[in-house]
């Protein structure tokens, strides 16, 4: 988060004191975690809409295998 921005941002008064009172931020921070949120909601939707398609390099047998934590075989 080096890169910073200055805006202006045009929001209803009833809005950005409901938000405030939320985070108990000033409005900065507030707008700071509103776009997080939007950011992450966006993030998590995008996920869902893989259902299951992202390959993975996971071996099934592998991991149905049980391990010991001796020291000889760690987890990792």
């Amino acid at each position: 988060m080096n890169d910073m921005r200055k805006i202006t941002a045009i929001l209803p008064a009833r809005l950005l004191a409901a938000a405030q009172d939320a985070t108990g931020q000033g409005v900065t921070e507030t707008l700071r975690r509103a776009l997080e949120t939007l950011a992450h909601s966006d993030w998590s939707r995008r996920m869902l809409a893989l259902e299951g398609r992202a390959p993975l390099d996971v071996d099934l047998d592998d991991l149905r295998q049980d391990r010991t934590l001796d020291g000889s075989d760690r987890a990792v």
